[in-house]
């Protein structure tokens, strides 16, 4: 927030216009698609080797543990292919990877971008 801060008054005292745009995505860590998120640390970031099986065994270890019964019945079990799981440390830097690209679009306008990101449930 104080970069936000910081790039506004410089912005201001260079005597150009600043627009704040904010964006809030309510249960958005339930839309990350777990294809494009373990596409995303190799392609963007370059891990590699250790840290990349690192973060796929993450997301799918919680993949295959949060299955979902859907049917007291049948006792089958419905495995979900998004979401990143909520309550680890890991979680707003996962979506931050996953949004990452969106930086890419608002710098080919030569525009500041800034992202933030926080797990918390009130």
């Amino acid at each position: 927030m104080l970069r936000v801060v910081s790039d506004v008054l410089t912005a201001a005292n260079a005597q150009q216009v600043t627009l704040l745009g904010l964006l809030d995505l309510s249960a958005a860590f339930d839309c990350v698609d777990h294809q494009l998120l373990l596409h995303r640390p190799h392609r963007d970031f370059g891990l590699t080797d250790t840290v990349l099986n690192w973060v796929t065994s993450f997301v799918t270890w919680q993949e295959s543990a949060g299955g979902v019964q859907w049917s007291a019945v049948n006792n089958r079990l419905q495995y979900l292919q998004f979401g990143v799981p909520q309550g680890s440390v890991l979680d707003p830097i996962l979506f931050v990877m996953y949004t990452a690209e969106l930086s890419h679009v608002v710098a080919q306008h030569d525009l500041n971008f800034h992202q933030y990101d926080d797990d918390c449930h009130w």
